[in-house]
């Protein structure tokens, strides 16, 4: 410091004496020799600080309402269930919230629509053929002459820890895969884990859960009616897929899931929501919470299944559609 004082009063000689840097005051002293008053250097270390704090804030995840906030997404296949799935996961994580995205749908595209890059995909494998997890939670191994004997409630707690897949904006995957059908029923290892997963799920706090799965939500009954207070029902305006839409909506009536959201998707003309309105009056159920249409968009006939071309398109109907459907989402969690 003595060095620097020294060649600043040599170097001004001409102006100041060696005194006068006593007589200054160190903070003047600043002054000359910065630039700036020692406020407005202050004042700038201030504003950093709080331009640091304003996007630690911006990135911190808000909490979900505490009673939880799950919602099961379904329909006939090819209806857009995973395209929307995927969007709202990322407008919702993009909004703060801590999301889980749960993928059971047989075709097990969640993680593609994501956007997870490729190698990671790869490398997935469902709950349901992870056969050491599998023999590890619930003490059978499948494929295997297990009998009768294994656990029916599987503990299940580090699931998401060991096989949560983060992809894009922070969004947490987990791949289920569906449950093994069979005439009679299956009571099987597989079934009682992922019976167990949802059972958890349902218990976590302060996330937003969605899930795509396939139609027809029996497999999972009063487990997934304990905790999933929503679902979203696709359609296409066409009368086989409106009929799924329907004996979703019943079914997710019968679980007790209390709000039940139709989307009526790939609309071209207005015709066809006519069409959908007198399909639902001659199935004679038309008790839905709220209806939500989307025009039909080219950017995801040609870009499907990946979603990063509609959320880089605010003028897509899609990404617009997504949008209302996230309010909606979140007024009937509150």
């Amino acid at each position: 410091m003595f060095h620097i004082v020294y060649n600043f009063v040599h170097f001004n000689s001409s102006k100041f004496e060696p005194k006068s840097i006593y007589t200054l005051g160190f903070s003047n002293f600043l002054v000359l020799l910065m630039g700036k008053p020692l406020k407005s250097i202050e004042d700038e270390r201030r504003k950093k600080l709080f331009q640091i704090a304003e996007k630690l804030r911006e990135r911190t995840k808000k909490q979900a309402p505490e009673e939880g906030f799950r919602v099961v997404i379904t329909g006939k296949g090819g209806v857009g269930k995973t395209t929307m799935t995927a969007l709202l996961a990322r407008l919702l994580a993009r909004d703060g919230y801590r999301v889980l995205a749960v993928d059971e749908d047989p075709q097990m595209n969640l993680a593609h629509a994501l956007g997870v890059p490729k190698e990671i995909r790869d490398k997935i494998v469902p709950l349901n053929k992870n056969l050491d997890y599998i023999e590890e939670k619930t003490g059978a191994r499948p494929g295997t002459n297990w009998g009768l004997y294994f656990s029916l409630t599987p503990d299940v707690r580090d699931v998401v820890d060991r096989f949560g897949v983060v992809g894009p904006d922070g969004v947490m995957l987990l791949v289920m895969g569906s449950v093994v059908q069979a005439a009679a029923g299956c009571l099987c290892p597989e079934n009682a884990l992922l019976d167990a997963v949802v059972k958890y799920i349902n218990l976590r706090k302060g996330e937003i859960i969605l899930m795509d799965t396939q139609a027809g939500l029996e497999h999972f009954g009063r487990a997934l009616a304990k905790g999933f207070k929503q679902a979203v029902v696709l359609t296409e305006p066409t009368y086989n897929s409106v009929q799924v839409a329907v004996d979703a909506a019943k079914l997710a009536r019968q679980l007790g899931i209390k709000y039940v959201h139709l989307v009526i998707n790939k609309v071209k003309k207005e015709s066809q929501i006519e069409k959908v309105e007198r399909i639902l009056d001659e199935l004679g159920f038309n008790d839905f919470t709220t209806k939500t249409i989307i025009p039909y968009d080219e950017l995801v006939e040609e870009y499907d299944p990946e979603i990063e071309a509609i959320l880089g398109n605010p003028e897509s109907p899609t990404y617009m559609k997504a949008l209302e459907l996230k309010e909606i989402l979140l007024k009937y969690a509150e």
